[in-house]
């Protein structure tokens, strides 16, 4: 794929490849698509995506808001309310994740066949 933008994910150190390892993350495809249906509070994120710790949540919410993806907000309650939810950069990868779960939602069945052929033969 060729391309002429500023950024080449295929060069080393560029900044695009760090952003592409960071949208490919499994935590990050399931929270931007957890947040799809609007703000989350941190532990409704914790229940909806199953298997993720707290301290990973926590890392993986602080790297998409430095990134731009999300925004916490934070309500002036006793106790403190927050929330997370989408920016419009973050909604602007719901059709491509969404694409990618869609298609690995469809076509499991065919890759586990094909898992269970290939490691009959090792």
């Amino acid at each position: 794929m060729t391309t002429l933008l500023p950024y080449d994910p295929y060069v080393r150190d560029c900044p695009s490849r760090r952003l592409l390892d960071r949208i490919g993350d499994r935590w990050t495809v399931l929270l931007i698509a957890a947040l799809e249906g609007g703000p989350r509070r941190f532990s409704q994120l914790l229940r909806t995506v199953d298997g993720i710790s707290q301290k990973m949540l926590t890392q993986t919410l602080r790297s998409l808001e430095a990134d731009g993806l999300v925004l916490r907000t934070v309500h002036p309650e006793i106790p403190p309310r927050v929330e997370y939810e989408l920016t419009e950069l973050g909604r602007s990868l719901l059709e491509p994740l969404g694409a990618l779960i869609d298609w690995a939602s469809t076509h499991m069945g065919e890759v586990e066949t094909s898992r269970e052929a290939h490691a009959v033969r090792d």
